[in-house]
């Protein structure tokens, strides 16, 4: 079910707007934008409906935010006022909102038009989607990766749960391709990725191609130990496919994975984690390749082999 957002200071009017919508949609309500902004920033809402009027941050000040934001930019957000001036009307609009409702509202104008940009937004996330995917993989390409990233790096900060960065390297690749051809490599690299993803494919996982032979997952809620692990077993998934390699250099194809574990701090950022994730995967690189090196919650390394 589709859910939506009710920012709104007055009780009695937020109650109105989510009787009309709750038999089609699952409905939340903030009563102050400093809320509204919390929980849109961590939960998938497919629409805002946004008083103007509130006390302290007001509806545009909100509006403004959000549209500044890329993991909430995309969400329409439809106003509702009683405002009904053109100039209120046009600096809405001018900030981003995708539809305006004047005080008092009808339930039939108010379900259309709901409905309306709903669909709307299903249309252009089905579109995004498709630009978004990898179409060698058919994973989640770089584009994808860049903006989910962020949202799931809020969500753990704001969950205080752990999140695991991982990226994960073909060993040799380019000796392959020089030995097997282009097109055997990206079979190669279509199995690879088919490996992980089979094996990361729980609700709180994610995994893309980050370019060329190397891929990036990200897992919430599990402790280092239980990660490292888990990658592993990923890693010795991949041998175990038994595509022969160039002997020079490697029995069979293989992966070299480096990672960290963290409860994000406040006063950090994911780009940093995952340049620590990066010195693992290169340090799995260093000592021998066909590896997992991982960095737990300590910062502490946890070395395969």
């Amino acid at each position: 079910m589709e859910k939506i957002l009710i920012v709104d200071d007055s009780a009695v009017q937020a109650s109105q707007l989510k009787s009309i919508l709750e038999d089609e949609y699952e409905i939340d309500i903030a009563q102050t934008a400093e809320d509204g902004l919390c929980r849109v920033t961590g939960e998938n809402y497919s629409l805002v409906l946004l008083d103007v009027v509130m006390p302290g941050m007001d509806g545009f000040t909100l509006l403004k935010k959000l549209q500044e934001e890329i993991i909430t930019q995309s969400i329409p957000v439809i106003l509702i006022t009683s405002l009904s001036d053109v100039e209120h009307e046009q600096r809405g609009l001018v900030l981003g909102a995708v539809d305006y409702i004047a005080k008092p509202f009808s339930p039939l104008i108010v379900k259309a038009r709901v409905n309306t940009h709903i669909k709307l937004y299903n249309y252009r996330r089905q579109a995004e989607r498709q630009s978004m995917t990898d179409q060698l993989t058919g994973i989640a390409n770089r584009r994808r990766y860049d903006r989910y990233s962020l949202v799931k790096w809020h969500e753990a900060a704001r969950l205080q749960l752990p999140l695991s960065i991982c990226m994960f390297d073909i060993d040799y690749f380019k000796v392959y391709n020089d030995t097997f051809g282009h097109p055997a490599g990206d079979k190669v690299i279509a199995a690879v990725a088919k490996t992980i993803a089979s094996r990361l494919h729980r609700s709180t996982d994610f995994v893309a191609r980050y370019g060329g032979e190397e891929f990036v997952s990200l897992s919430l809620g599990d402790p280092s130990k239980k990660m490292f692990g888990h990658l592993k077993k990923i890693r010795q998934a991949i041998e175990d496919l038994h595509i022969p390699h160039d002997h020079s250099v490697s029995e069979w194809v293989t992966v070299s994975v480096g990672g960290v574990t963290v409860i994000p701090p406040a006063e950090s950022s994911y780009g940093i984690h995952l340049k620590i994730a990066d010195t693992m995967l290169y340090d799995a690189k260093k000592h021998g390749r066909n590896r997992v090196v991982w960095a737990d919650e300590q910062m502490k390394q946890l070395w395969e082999k």
